[in-house]
């Protein structure tokens, strides 16, 4: 998996606000060019052609999936804080699979639910709408031809299409998600999730960003009516790549914004929780990996960065040694971070230190407001109230916050089970590298039930509603049934 390292606060950030305002004939020009660089897809998996407008007109985008229930799942762990939690679930005695759907390529994204529907985006750059009880296909839609492998300088996943996990909006009924096509380029999608129908298709890549060398791996975030995507590397680490966030309007159309980690290279911003959003405020905090700097001034990677919801920067924090941590990888860039009651943060990664935070007032380098030995963390964690479920690759760890600034350490689950985590209920559900689903008990770590559900992606993580768990592995879905 990509690999990053550390910072602290000096400098300016660097902020672009591309403004892309085209004619309707240079529009219908790119659109062209970007059709034919997605080429056209396999025989055997051709979906029908697609004739997308870049944007849909005002006023136009009608929501014909039904209203979002308490139940549903519409962004990676559930909600913009990334908790994972979906409380009142039962907790289950057995885990048996109901269904299992085989797509057009590998699952790295975490499924989506709303009302009956799963929403699942694929490695060859589809996105499909399932039956939740069935697994049938309701639509597909393909959005380009994704990038071997062979075509990148470095990297894991062949081919390279849809890994983010995507982000429903209840507000127009579109489903976001951003796919490598050939080029390679990135393309920012909307889709109608009740037809299948693109709504929305825009290039997202900043200038200056050189495309063949990042990855979108991060999941995507939605707030204040702007879709927000965060890039890194490939894994090895490869190319001239930088960590940075995008913000597009849903509709598709504005200036692009975008912030860029000030350092001269790497300082990715890859872990798969993506950008985690304050609500009240808008505010965005990213995990930053290892940046090139290894002695001067903080290059603000090996990090915890909150930007502003225009991506300006507002503050952040790095590891005292964050200069050691980016010369030998050991950044806080591998889990993203958690926003936490009275105004905390915690933040871990790949040295094995966690650490408490000041949302507030983060700290710059060393200003955290706590550090403890607590795990190596790797993907996203879920959280309930003051008790967090880290995924260590030691095992899944729990960490009692609090009372006041104070971590302790809580069980932790066999090493096998280092998968990133939800909880349903009273009941933590991860992965273990083998492709078996755990089902734990969140006061004890206990082990209620367990099930295989085939070979998943390193950071795969189940998602929960309606009494069922999704898994996505390298070959499609699987539905387990808890009872």
């Amino acid at each position: 998996m990509c690999s990053f390292t550390h910072p602290q606060l000096v400098g300016s950030s660097r902020v672009t606000v591309l403004h892309r305002r085209c004619t309707a004939c240079m529009a219908i020009v790119a659109l062209l060019v970007l059709l034919v660089g997605c080429g056209n897809p396999s025989p055997s998996n051709a979906p029908p052609a697609l004739s997308t407008p870049l944007t849909l007109p005002p006023g136009t985008t009608t929501p014909t999936f039904p209203a979002v229930q308490s139940s549903n799942w519409i962004t990676y762990h559930r909600d913009n804080t990334r908790t994972g939690y979906l409380a009142g679930e039962p907790d289950p005695q057995r885990l048996t699979r109901a269904w299992s759907t085989s797509l057009d390529g590998a699952v790295y994204a975490e499924p989506l639910v709303v009302g009956d529907h799963v929403l699942v985006a694929t490695e060859g750059d589809s996105l499909y709408a399932l039956d939740a009880h069935t697994g049938k296909v309701q639509w597909r839609t393909n959005v380009g031809s994704p990038v071997p492998l062979s075509d990148l300088p470095c990297g894991n996943i062949d081919p390279l299409g849809i890994t983010g996990t995507p982000v429903y909006d209840p507000a127009t009924g579109l489903v976001f998600a951003v796919a490598e096509v050939s080029g390679p380029a990135h393309v920012l999608v909307g889709i109608d999730a009740g037809t299948g129908q693109v709504r929305v298709r825009r290039l997202v890549d900043p200038a200056g960003m050189e495309p063949q060398a990042q990855q979108q791996r991060a999941a995507l975030a939605l707030s204040q009516g702007r879709v927000y995507i965060a890039y890194g590397g490939l894994f090895g680490d490869c190319g001239n790549y930088h960590g940075w966030v995008v913000a597009v309007r849903t509709d598709g159309a504005g200036p692009l914004l975008s912030y860029q980690v000030p350092t001269s290279r790497m300082g990715g911003i890859w872990a798969p929780p993506g950008p985690v959003v304050d609500d009240s405020a808008g505010r965005l905090y990213v995990a930053v990996g290892n940046g090139a700097a290894t002695s001067g001034d903080w290059d603000h990677s090996d990090s915890v960065l909150r930007l502003s919801p225009a991506l300006q920067l507002e503050d952040g924090f790095a590891p005292q040694q964050w200069q050691q941590d980016n010369a030998v990888d050991s950044d806080l860039g591998s889990l993203g971070p958690m926003l936490l009651a009275e105004g905390l943060v915690y933040a871990n990664g790949k040295s094995g230190l966690g650490y408490l935070l000041r949302a507030n007032a983060l700290g710059g380098v060393g200003g955290q407001a706590l550090v403890s030995n607590v795990c190596h963390a790797y993907g996203g964690a879920a959280s309930v109230g003051s008790v967090l479920f880290v995924p260590c690759t030691e095992g899944l760890q729990q960490v009692l916050v609090g009372p006041g600034v104070r971590l302790t350490p809580g069980w932790r689950a066999p090493g096998r089970v280092s998968g990133s985590p939800v909880v349903g209920g009273h009941t933590v559900y991860s992965l273990d590298p083998g492709g078996t689903l755990y089902a734990l008990d969140a006061d004890t770590g206990s082990v209620r039930a367990t099930v295989p559900v085939g070979q998943t992606s390193r950071f795969a993580t189940p998602t929960l509603s309606g009494g069922y768990g999704f898994v996505g592995t390298l070959t499609g879905v699987v539905a387990i049934a808890r009872s």
